[in-house]
């Protein structure tokens, strides 16, 4: 059952890995509900967010294939050094297939949607922009 999903925006993604999302989006944290929320349906600028995405031996939690953008949300135990360490190493690997990666804090989600809301959309202009 090691069959990788040839698919552009699963980037050779396991069948393990899909599996696992899958139960991630049914175990969503409060923040992840809100962020959701927000940006399910298009309804950040038209585009299209996928929650609890495969992306090869990673889950991001939030992807955006048209811009290449992966939103991260962190919990309490991110601020722990091993952990920051191994998200690091998943950013560094995510910027490898050319994906950008933006993380927030699950508490700025939760206290502060809109300024959230607000960076997410900055951050899709940029990348909606034409190169000039």
């Amino acid at each position: 059952m090691s069959e990788n999903i040839n698919l552009p925006l699963y980037y050779g993604a396991s069948i393990e890995i899909f599996i696992r999302a899958e139960t991630l989006r049914k175990n969503m944290t409060e923040a992840e509900k809100l962020l959701w929320e927000k940006l399910n349906h298009n309804q950040l600028s038209g585009f299209k967010f996928r929650r609890q995405h495969p992306i090869n031996q990673f889950i991001v939690d939030f992807y955006c294939h048209k811009l290449k953008l992966v939103i991260e949300l962190d919990g309490e135990i991110h601020n722990k050094t091993e952990v920051a360490e191994r998200d690091a190493g998943r950013e560094y690997m995510l910027q490898n297939f050319g994906l950008q990666v933006i993380r927030f804090k699950n508490s700025e989600v939760l206290k502060d949607i809109d300024s959230v809301i607000t960076e997410i959309k900055r951050k899709t202009v940029e990348l909606s922009a034409p190169n000039p």
